[in-house]
């Protein structure tokens, strides 16, 4: 297993021969976004300690940082209200979302309904992240075993016999600590440093034809209610809804082609997205003021080579990336999250964290995350690809199967749910908590 050689090894000499294989925690989680959280919150209900080190310093929500992940399907939703913090997350602000529609020039040619899902979940919420991230780290301050650690940045893994035994970070003012347990969680996104330091390749594919271009501009008294990809020359543009009265629009461009976007400055910048939103060319010339407003997304899919190894386990996107078509991203860590926890339970209880006994977790979300990027793949080349007389008929036919028979209905439940959607084990939670019951009847 190719640990770094940095790697600190535990000190089994001074002072702690007594408890030297105790470990300071049970679980060690990297990365305080949705995915790191829930899991943590799962744990912590089961009586798991957990310990949460996040490279970010200060409460979630007030970070200053800006999400472009957001929109929530409903399968996401689900797992949240489990955890009873759908409701107040939402509480704080958000905006329902009907759907999805492609429009070309004004004309709808795809308009997905998530009216036609049984409820509570038939629609889309996007729900800033700030908002999400309060609420569950609230939830797992509020029990017994649960270590947060803000401020810290994974510095190296430590090893022992070829297993992961916990961490090194980098802490405030340099301080330096290290955190021993039984198993440690990378859920520390696309970019992975658990990945890296561990010597697991991201297993990255250049998928997709695009990148992403995104920004938000206030938008009082111009709500949509829908998720829009509306087809331009040479593009395409996605525009949501979001809170508070605000739009979030994100251009789609030729895959590393920003650089030669960004050169003709920020007026071209303007212009161009006047043109392909029209209705929204107002606000655009307002409120997008310099480049520095653009956050560039580079669009890619992933699917690391391996997502365990001996007390190690990869989640969300450290695990596996995808693109920003069908907002499937965040759902997918918070349904990883569902699927891992009793597999952790089980493995803790048993007391083999061993790569064998973690695999099964791969086993069960492996092919749900393949089966995302062909759907994206196909969904990329539908909505963003070019155009022309041939491919706009077939493009017509398709919308009206999705939009008017029973199979749409089926596709839409597929994208919204995923293929076979976890449940979280409610079953395993031995801590109670007023704060933490379900609110179904409120999403």
């Amino acid at each position: 297993m190719p640990w770094p050689p940095s790697a600190p090894r535990p000190d089994r000499r001074a002072g702690r021969a007594a408890d030297a294989h105790r470990p300071d925690t049970d679980v060690a989680v990297v990365g305080a976004g949705p995915a790191g959280l829930a899991l943590s919150l799962m744990l912590l209900r089961s009586g798991v300690r957990v310990a949460l080190l996040e490279k970010s310093a200060g409460d979630p929500a007030s970070l200053g940082r800006d999400f472009h992940g957001e929109v929530l399907q409903p399968g996401g939703q689900q797992v949240l209200d489990r955890l009873g913090v759908l409701a107040p997350a939402r509480a704080r602000g958000a905006a329902p979302l009907t759907g999805f529609r492609l429009l070309d020039g004004g004309r709808v040619l795809l308009d997905i309904d998530y009216g036609r899902l049984p409820g509570p979940y038939d629609h889309l919420l996007a729900l800033p992240q700030r908002h999400l991230l309060a609420e569950l780290a609230a939830a797992c301050r509020a029990l017994p075993g649960f270590d947060h650690l803000p401020g810290h940045r994974l510095s190296a893994l430590t090893e022992e016999d070829g297993r992961c035994t916990g961490v090194v970070a980098s802490g405030p003012g340099g301080r330096r600590v290290t955190v021993r347990a039984r198993v440690v969680v990378g859920a520390d996104g696309r970019y992975s440093r658990t990945r890296a330091l561990a010597g697991i390749g991201a297993g990255r594919t250049e998928a997709f034809d695009q990148d992403v271009v995104w920004f938000s501009l206030p938008a009082p008294g111009r709500a949509t209610g829908t998720v829009a990809v509306h087809r331009a020359p040479g593009s395409a543009v996605l525009v949501h809804d979001t809170h508070p009265d605000r739009i979030r629009i994100g251009w789609t461009l030729p895959h590393r082609g920003w650089p030669a976007v960004a050169a003709r400055g920020i007026e071209a910048v303007r212009a161009e997205l006047a043109t392909a939103l029209p209705q929204f060319a107002d606000l655009i010339q307002e409120g997008l003021r310099a480049l520095d407003d653009l956050r560039l997304l580079d669009v890619f899919a992933a699917h690391a080579d391996t997502w365990v190894r001996d007390g190690l386990v990869l989640l969300g996107d450290a695990a596996h990336t995808h693109g920003p078509l069908g907002a499937q991203g965040i759902n997918l860590a918070l349904q990883d999250a569902a699927a891992l926890h009793p597999v952790l339970v089980d493995a803790l209880r048993a007391g083999d964290c061993s790569r064998a006994r973690l695999a099964a977790f791969q086993q069960l979300r492996g092919p749900a995350a393949e089966a995302v990027t062909r759907m994206q793949k196909v969904q990329a080349k539908a909505l963003l690809g070019a155009g022309g007389p041939a491919v706009d008929i077939l493009r017509s036919h398709a919308a009206r199967l999705v939009t008017r028979t029973p199979l749409g209905t089926r596709i839409t439940r597929r994208i919204a749910y995923g293929r076979t959607p976890p449940e979280v084990r409610t079953d395993l939670f031995t801590v109670r908590t007023a704060a933490a019951q379900p609110a179904a009847s409120s999403s």
